[in-house]
């Protein structure tokens, strides 16, 4: 019996480390703090678009940083989309890099915190990404922290770009060759399957492979869609969609399960 027990014990630490260790992404604060401002928005927009949310978050986790590379947070562009002709894009920008905090700073006001000899300034390439600033801030170098300071316009910003990737990229029409075969297997899938089939954790790891990883496509570089894929399964986005989708939990209520 003494042994049962101890063997007992072992299989539920076993089983309870695994669970700790299978969504281990969730235990950080940025993580939680950047899906919890565009989940909602993202599982509409793409159940109306026909794309695999958990996918589609997972990248844009990938892309911007969880929200903190400086490019994302001044243009609210999660997703690392290039401008179409006639889109403001954001232009070459002169900033600091602060030795001590290792970031990038685009913020006046903290910048003002830093020491001169903490501050490294450099001029930094114009990125050729769509500015989802509203006007008449978009495509220009004022008021780069307009987005850090107004929940409702980095929402917006976030919204638009989910829109932009959903309707003009993801697109049997797009430039991409990737993305029009990408966007024709959606559809038959879903035409068969229904839409059900955009929350399949396989379908969710097909479209990635899909889309990148390959010339040509989001990102041609081949480790591009393992690291996509490990963000999807650490922070369990499956999961967490099904469960606010499916079960009708809160984000807080899906993301603590």
């Amino acid at each position: 019996m003494k042994y049962l027990l101890i063997l007992l014990a072992l299989i539920v630490s076993f089983t309870t480390l695994n669970a700790d260790n299978k969504h281990s992404f969730r235990k950080y604060q940025h993580v939680k703090d950047f899906y919890k401002d565009i989940t909602p928005k993202a599982i509409d927009i793409c159940v109306k678009h026909n794309l695999p949310p958990a996918a589609v978050l997972a990248i844009a986790g990938l892309e911007s940083g969880y929200g903190r590379g400086y490019v994302a947070q001044i243009t609210g562009n999660i997703l690392s989309l290039g401008a179409f002709k006639g889109d403001k894009e954001l232009p070459r920008l002169y900033l600091p890099y602060s030795k001590s905090k290792q970031t990038i700073l685009f913020d006046p006001n903290e910048i003002k915190k830093y020491p001169k000899s903490d501050l490294s300034w450099k001029k930094r390439d114009k990125s050729y990404k769509r500015d989802y600033r509203p006007h008449p801030y978009a495509g220009t170098t004022k008021n780069l922290e307009l987005l850090i300071y107004s929940n409702d316009l980095r929402c917006k910003a976030h919204s638009a770009c989910l829109n932009d990737f959903a309707q003009r990229w993801m697109s049997k029409n797009s430039r991409i060759k990737a993305f029009r075969d990408t966007e024709i297997w959606l559809e038959k899938l879903v035409s068969q399957k229904g839409k059900q089939i955009l929350f399949n954790i396989n379908t969710n790891k097909e479209f990635i492979e899909r889309v990148g990883g390959h010339p040509n496509s989001f990102n041609y570089r081949q480790t591009w869609p393992k690291k996509a894929k490990l963000i999807m399964r650490k922070v369990g986005l499956v999961e967490l969609i099904d469960d606010i989708y499916n079960k009708k939990m809160t984000f807080e209520e899906a993301w603590s399960k």
